[in-house]
């Protein structure tokens, strides 16, 4: 099996990504005005988001090939995309997924920005969503 190469996806390519999500029948999208990341092997088996907002980043769309989960992959491509970031990423997720972002570093409900916390909040009216955060260089964001 060949090694996984982790690389920010060049422009010209992003629509790579979406035909991805697609082939998946996931309803993730690749964000336009973020860095998007992929695992690729010959193609791409992870893929992830990492948009800048207000005070860090919101990392969005994580998504691996359920035939490639298991293996690492994600929390190698997560890795990868926080790595030289100088403020907070922030996720929002399901309330099972709270270990797996926990073992990568993520905390539970980190203080965010404002705009942040109305956008979980309206994301939370029609899922169960919860907030984890990831404090980079001991970079801390004022609790709202």
């Amino acid at each position: 099996m060949p090694n996984i190469q982790y690389t920010l996806l060049a422009e010209p390519l992003w629509p790579l990504m979406n035909k991805f999500y697609r082939a998946h029948q996931s309803s993730m999208k690749a964000v336009r005005d973020a860095r998007l990341w992929v695992a690729r092997r010959d193609d791409i088996v992870g893929a992830l988001c990492l948009r800048p907002v207000s005070g860090g980043h919101w990392l969005t769309g994580l998504f691996v090939d359920p035939a490639c989960r298991e293996q690492g992959i994600a929390a190698a491509l997560i890795a990868e995309a926080v790595k030289g970031l100088d403020s907070p990423v922030w996720l929002f997720c399901h309330p099972d997924l709270r270990g797996f972002y926990e073992r990568r570093g993520f905390t539970f409900d980190p203080p965010m920005p404002y705009a942040m916390v109305e956008r979980l909040s309206r994301y939370a009216r029609s899922k169960p969503m919860i907030a984890m955060g990831l404090e980079v260089d001991g970079f801390v964001v004022d609790s709202v």
